[in-house]
């Protein structure tokens, strides 16, 4: 029988939840430190603590804001999966996007949805014409923000799961499971999230991470990730004396901007479709660095687009010929399922789980990434499960209760497939 969460253990994870949003841990991508921010190993020193607390002794946060615990394997000497249960890992990040306010966080509870368009001030409201997800929430119990700032469900909302499902454990000592390794990272919103992580040290032979969204939603796909380092070099001389001299790095990069296919813009796609994101461009006339993410869930069509981006920039210096444009391909993270088809029972188990707990499981492709996608590559396979945040890195974010409840009760149920798939 499937665990189905008390009102007592929903109201600790709606608590948590509360609780940890209210601490500012937004990432800064533009910092060279690790973590990029320092006020990220607030909620990683409250989160090692309350692991403490719950019964996980060698709780600690390291260095770099990670923190990592166990929650020891309680299978009886003689049960037919002991010693053969492999140890699971399960990992959520404590930062929040760098692009949207993340300090003063003022969560908003709605104890029973009614269907109807959220107002969050006046400028700010939540439509439930353009969010069909709310339809199915109905009756449920749902969090915002004031709309000054994102709400954080992204990650902070699979943080409070993982350890609402280790407090679940230590108050259901008959539940058995194997051996399982908690790890709450940093800095994944700025693609850095596993920079620091020992793969070996952890000790898991199989992850999860909760950073999901929709219900029932187990994502074993990613994108392929690239970012393309544009930097484009002018000559700049006084704008009064400039004629066939001046070369404007400024206009060249508009150009650049403005020749990508509008067909491969992260607004023009959806689904499967790859793209092309211009997202930071910063200079002057002299010089102008530019950065564009390259997408795609193959590594052909991340091929194609770089060569498209390619194309954009030889036509520009054809027309710009005193400009110089130099490109640089840095290499973010690759598919996931590449690697997770080459062991594919991390993600049956975690499908058939969400079906025992009364859920329709839907296999899904991230149109992003997760520090799992990396994990995957460093030989520890993780997808991905859901968390239940919408909108996020908006002021608009929201997150159903119920869906949340859910996410944990299909982690539990993933730990006792893993037990009775190991006799």
């Amino acid at each position: 029988m499937a665990v189905t969460l008390d009102t007592s253990h929903r109201q600790q994870l709606l608590d948590r939840f509360l609780r940890y949003v209210r601490v500012d841990t937004r990432s800064d991508e533009a910092s060279t430190t690790s973590p990029s921010t320092e006020k990220q190993k607030d909620l990683s020193r409250l989160l090692a603590e309350e692991l403490r607390t719950l019964g996980c002794a060698d709780a600690a946060m390291n260095e770099w804001g990670y923190v990592f615990a166990t929650v020891p394997g309680n299978l009886p000497a003689d049960h037919p999966a002991a010693g053969k249960t492999p140890t699971i890992g399960l990992i959520a990040h404590v930062d929040t996007y760098f692009g949207t306010a993340g300090a003063d966080v003022k969560p908003q509870v709605i104890a029973s949805y009614d269907g109807s368009d959220i107002e969050l001030n006046p400028e700010q409201t939540i439509r439930a014409a353009e969010n069909p997800n709310l339809a199915k929430c109905v009756g449920h119990t749902l969090i915002h923000t004031d709309g000054t700032t994102l709400l954080g469900a992204d990650d902070k909302a699979g943080v409070a799961e993982i350890m609402t499902v280790v407090a679940w454990l230590r108050d259901n000592p008959g539940f058995l499971h194997g051996p399982i390794r908690i790890a709450f990272t940093t800095d994944e919103e700025v693609g850095r999230g596993t920079e620091h992580f020992d793969v070996a040290a952890f000790g898991a032979d199989y992850a999860y991470t909760l950073d999901g969204s929709d219900l029932g939603e187990i994502e074993d796909e990613t994108f392929c990730a690239d970012t393309a380092n544009v930097t484009v070099h002018g000559h700049d001389v006084h704008p009064g004396y400039a004629k066939d001299k001046l070369v404007n790095a400024l206009r060249v990069t508009a150009a650049i901007i403005e020749g990508i296919d509008a067909r491969h813009l992260p607004e023009t796609t959806e689904g499967r479709e790859p793209y092309l994101h211009p997202y930071i461009a910063s200079g002057n006339v002299t010089k102008v660095e530019l950065k564009v993410l390259v997408r795609a869930f193959s590594v052909e069509e991340l091929e194609a687009r770089e060569a498209h981006l390619d194309e954009v920039i030889a036509q520009v210096k054809e027309r710009f010929p005193k400009a110089k444009v130099d490109v640089k391909i840095d290499e973010s993270y690759r598919n996931m399922a590449y690697k997770i088809r080459e062991d594919p029972k991390v993600l049956d188990y975690a499908l058939e789980a969400v079906e025992r707990i009364g859920v329709e499981p839907k296999r899904q492709a991230i149109r992003g990434g997760t520090d799992g996608a990396r994990l995957s590559y460093m030989g520890l396979l993780t997808p991905n499960v859901w968390a239940g945040g919408q909108s996020f890195h908006s002021v608009r974010e929201w997150v159903s209760l119920e869906w949340m409840a859910k996410a944990v009760e299909a982690t539990l149920e993933i730990l006792t497939v893993w037990v009775e798939k190991s006799r």
